[in-house]
């Protein structure tokens, strides 16, 4: 019996850890910069129609740092019954389906699958709706909370007229635009949604409220990275490059990436690819469509200068809404921040070492697609802390940078620009020196008295 026991508890084990190797890759769906960070998919029915209900469906992107850029945000999902979409405003279902059953009045969207996605900006006054309109796109929570939520309006039919009969829809899907987000089930909120009217005198509330959670994993979006870091100093005139293939390989990818000075260059750029979301690079060691640079530039006596650049390598995207979050013990003493916006995210509470930064508004808020204008830069001056600051050991370079919200491939700290190996026999000489011509005044000053003194004898 005690046999069976024990093999019963090893199977268990091996089960255990055979589930938590598969959960592995999704592992990275936590995010330690951003623990909190989701996008939240709220589902308000408002009114009950004779065969279903109208319904306000909002997206709220609690993201700190990552953003939906264009094309914009699509949502899908699978209906519980045999649900159809009336009419919507503020968004619209991509493809209508089979609605050959109706003969006089035709629904938006018989899909059982309905994929929606938002209305462009100058869509028509009668299909816009709050929040609405923006082709998708959301910022980050930081950057703009405001342009962070997206809503629209749905007439939903053939499906529960009452909170007992109504049924939450099934297998959210959300790409922005691509995969990457993973939904869970649509929870039931209680109490329901509270809507204040403008003047804040009135309070209705949502008959039903159903709460669906998207979070991001970088695996489930693509294997291959997609930023690198390249490190530099004043003190050092070794330039650490990305690393080799960070982002891919030139000889694994052919057709990926176009020289630079390539006479074929324009027409590849606006040939028929040019709206696709696959990156065309300018062919570089590391294949990365952006590169991050940080250059220790001054030192002064109680402050240290950096310069960071930004240089897109990507002929296919230009990257609207960018931001950069970096990792840094020094950022508790940052002092100013040149033509980039700046916030603190201080991820662990106390411990001020991470710093978000992002364009300022119609000047360098649009990182333009590859070539002389691909590129953003700024400054950073930070006051030096006596206790912890030092140029040695690579202490003075970044321990983590993301772009967009994607990790960046970072070079191995032992190629980092350290101090040079001269300077401790240089001191060593100073010293030297000094110690000789005291030694040598005092020992001429020696035989000098020594002389006076055999004189006075004479």
């Amino acid at each position: 019996m005690a046999r069976f026991l024990l093999g019963a508890a090893a199977i268990a084990l091996l089960a255990g850890v055979s589930s938590l190797l598969l959960m592995v890759p999704f592992a990275e769906a936590y995010d330690p910069l951003d623990p909190n960070g989701n996008i939240t998919i709220k589902w308000d029915i408002t009114q009950w129609t004779p065969d279903g209900y109208v319904a306000v469906v909002t997206i709220y992107n609690f993201q700190k740092y990552r953003h939906i850029q264009a094309p914009g945000w699509s949502l899908g999902w699978a209906w519980a019954k045999k649900e159809i979409i009336w009419s919507m405003a503020g968004g619209q279902a991509t493809e209508q389906g089979d609605c050959s059953a109706f003969k006089a009045n035709i629904p938006h969207c018989c899909k059982r699958d309905p994929r929606v996605v938002d209305l462009v900006p100058g869509a028509p006054y009668n299909m816009q709706f709050g929040n609405c309109c923006k082709g998708g796109v959301l910022t980050s929570w930081v950057q703009d909370p405001l342009n962070a939520v997206a809503s629209f309006q749905i007439t939903v039919g053939h499906s529960g007229t009452s909170n007992k009969t109504v049924k939450a829809p099934k297998n959210f899907t959300l790409k922005a635009p691509g995969p990457g987000y993973s939904c869970g089930l649509a929870q039931e909120v209680k109490p329901p949604t509270r809507f204040i009217s403008l003047d804040g005198r009135r309070t209705t509330q949502a008959h039903v409220t159903w709460n669906v959670t998207c979070t991001y994993s970088q695996f489930v979006a693509q294997r291959a990275p997609t930023c690198c870091v390249s490190l530099s100093s004043f003190y050092n005139e070794t330039i650490v490059n990305c690393p080799k293939c960070a982002c891919g390989c030139q000889n694994k990818k052919p057709g990926s990436c176009v020289e630079g000075n390539s006479p074929y260059l324009a027409s590849v750029v606006n040939g028929p690819g040019k709206g696709s979301l696959t990156p065309l690079v300018q062919c570089t060691p590391h294949m990365c469509p952006i590169r991050v640079h940080w250059h220790v530039k001054l030192n002064y006596r109680d402050y240290w200068r950096v310069k960071v650049t930004i240089t897109n390598w990507n002929y296919r995207m230009n990257y609207s809404q960018w931001n950069l979050v970096v990792q840094h013990p020094n950022f508790e003493n940052v002092s100013t921040v040149f033509s980039f916006n700046y916030k603190s995210l201080n991820p662990y509470g106390v411990i001020n070492d991470t710093a978000m930064m992002w364009g300022v508004k119609y000047y360098n808020d649009l990182l333009m697609v590859a070539g002389p204008d691909g590129n953003v830069q700024s400054e950073l001056l930070f006051r030096k802390d006596r206790s912890t600051f030092t140029f040695d050991k690579g202490w003075a370079f970044p321990r983590r940078i993301y772009f967009n919200g994607e990790s960046c491939v970072m070079p191995s700290p032992d190629l980092y620009p350290w101090l040079p190996p001269s300077s401790t026999p240089r001191f060593r000489t100073v010293f030297l020196l000094m110690s000789f011509l005291v030694c040598g005044t005092l020992a001429f000053l020696h035989n000098h008295l020594v002389l006076d003194k055999n004189c006075g004898k004479c």
